[in-house]
């Protein structure tokens, strides 16, 4: 075990001073682009703005990012272009700092109307310099993917020590081994998962525990062109209009390619139309379920027995659908122990009242959203990309949702759920910055400590527009601890692990994931805020391998390395 593994310093308040001042004198010699500089795939921030009074602060091109999201067309005209991407926050190259990669739609024959474009958009990948800003390195990277890109995952399926990317799109999907030198390759042939559905989301996990992760891809429907037959004012054909496809279940054999054991494992179904796909283990059984978001149908659960077998439990245990018995519009799924009970809770977020499924033990769960107050305050939005994070770091589990219409680009207001004792969530958006009374057409996000200053920020894509980068300036106002899990006997990304971090009276729980809300993924480290707590008492990590780990006495405010002991 190595918890003394020196991290990267925060980029501290002096830090963003120092470098504003020393930027301001280059500035004469730039092109001023939303306060950044373009050169094709080379894009350089040229000032870092000092925090400002909001408590989420939108930063986006003084750092480096001009990502513009593309649905390929002119107008969104179909059910494929409403779908949008994702985004996740990953260290590809090691050296401490998230990064961001990005998808992308793009023109395609039989999806797209009008003029094929001379350059087709791209997938993106951005490198965090270390100092606040980023840098455009997809050229470079070798991961532009120009497929019509939809969600993200990512994960070291082949334990090498650096984290490999899935792309799913509508066609074939993608897989980019992670070369180690800040480039990667294309292995989708030979690790034969590309397929020729319309994937939209897709989840690592090491279902039966072998230490090697494996791969769930959510696949939605046959889009066909030709169907026209739909109620006018709705814009396009709605997903029931169109065949479902079936997901699939990849098994890593360790060789660097993969096996379909979807009938074999019992999780084949052809009616199923995904969206958000999630993987955790909600009955603390030591085996890694599956929870499927599927859009204008009943969810699905799947429990996993014992790496053996799955059985769909969503009816049985209450989480198919909505309180009122309907299925939903559901868009993305998140797990989370929102009231520290120890026992994981759900949310989905949908084109309602969204469900907040609490955890009631034995495989049942009860939808509290309307008690929670949950679906006063989302009612009146299309909610995407959710999830769980604890924004302030009090120690409880708030929510950050991402909204935006369904069939037209219109805007909606993002929403920050805040956390009340585990028993109420109150919209506090407005209190916590300018950015929240913009209307967007919010579709995937991602949440993570970009500056390792030990709070939360976050980077949101829109449809058919510019991707927005939110920094956390208040968060770290309070006590913090962030874990990075390093597996030895288990995967080595530890996803599975379940972790318990006790501070005096307050006891957090928590397991380590890969993807996370809409089509995206989060920071791969885990986070617990710890209010003003001074030290943790305990730690205990339970690897999937079944190995138990202790820590005590460990001090707050740190990014702290822990390598499962052999």
């Amino acid at each position: 075990m190595n918890q003394n593994r020196k991290h990267p310093p925060k980029f501290s308040s002096y830090n963003r001073i120092l470098f504003l001042l020393i930027s301001i004198t280059v500035l004469s010699a730039c092109v001023n682009k939303d306060k950044a500089t373009s050169t094709g795939n080379d894009i350089r921030a040229t000032s870092l703005p000092a925090e400002s009074d909001d408590y989420f602060q939108e930063i986006t091109g003084e750092i480096g990012i001009d990502f513009k999201h593309s649905i390929g067309d002119d107008h969104l005209s179909n059910i494929i272009e409403s779908v949008g991407g994702g985004a996740v926050f990953l260290d590809y190259d090691q050296d401490g700092y998230l990064d961001i990669y990005v998808s992308n739609g793009t023109f395609a024959e039989g999806l797209s109307e009008g003029d094929k474009p001379g350059k087709l958009p791209e997938n993106h990948l951005y490198h965090n310099q270390g100092d606040g800003t980023f840098t455009d390195v997809t050229k470079k990277s070798g991961v532009g993917d120009q497929g019509y890109g939809m969600g993200m995952t990512v994960g070291d399926f082949n334990n090498d020590g650096f984290p490999d990317i899935y792309v799913s799109n509508w066609g074939a999907n993608v897989l980019y081994r992670n070369n180690g030198d800040g480039t990667f390759k294309n292995i989708t042939g030979t690790a034969e998962v590309g397929g020729d559905q319309c994937s939209v989301g897709a989840v690592w996990l090491d279902y039966d525990n072998d230490g090697l992760l494996d791969l769930y891809v959510g696949n939605y429907l046959e889009y066909d062109p030709e169907y026209g037959y739909y109620y006018e004012p709705d814009g396009f054909p709605g997903p029931m209009a169109y065949d479902a496809q079936a997901d699939i279940l990849y098994r890593n054999l360790g060789d660097g390619s993969f096996e379909d054991v979807t009938e074999i494992m019992n999780i084949f179904n052809p009616d199923g139309r995904a969206m958000g796909v999630g993987a955790a283990d909600y009955d603390n059984d030591g085996f890694i379920d599956i929870y499927i978001a599927n859009d204008h149908m009943v969810n699905y659960l799947y429990h996993n027995e014992a790496g053996k077998v799955f059985e769909d439990q969503g009816i049985m245990s209450g989480v198919a659908f909505n309180q009122v018995g309907e299925a939903t519009i559901s868009m993305s799924v998140d797990f989370a122990d929102y009231n520290n009970d120890g026992l994981l809770d759900i949310f989905i977020s949908d084109d309602g009242y969204c469900s907040l499924f609490k955890n009631e033990g034995s495989g049942i769960f009860s939808d509290m959203s309307n008690p929670s107050g949950i679906a006063s305050a989302c009612g009146q939005h299309v909610g995407w990309a959710s999830s769980f994070i604890d924004y302030d770091n009090d120690g409880d589990m708030d929510i950050f949702k991402v909204n935006g219409e369904l069939k037209h680009l219109y805007g909606q207001e993002d929403q920050l759920l805040e956390n009340m004792d585990g028993e109420k969530f109150v919209d506090v958006s407005l209190e916590l910055g300018k950015y929240f009374e913009k209307e967007l057409v919010g579709r995937g996000a991602c949440f993570g400590d970009y500056d390792n200053d030990g709070d939360l920020d976050a980077f949101i894509l829109n449809l058919d527009n510019y991707g927005v980068f939110l920094r956390n300036n208040q968060g770290n106002e309070n006590n913090w601890l962030i874990l990075s899990l390093i597996g030895t006997t288990s995967n080595r990304d530890g996803v599975g692990a379940r972790v318990s971090v006790v501070t005096g009276e307050l006891t957090q729980s928590a397991q380590k994931k890969s993807t996370t809300g809409y089509l995206s993924q989060n920071d791969p480290r885990m986070h617990f805020g710890l209010n003003k707590y001074e030290v943790v008492d305990k730690i205990e990590i339970i690897w999937p391998s079944g190995k138990v780990q202790v820590l005590e006495n460990v001090e707050v405010k740190q990014i702290l390395e822990i390598t499962e002991p052999e």
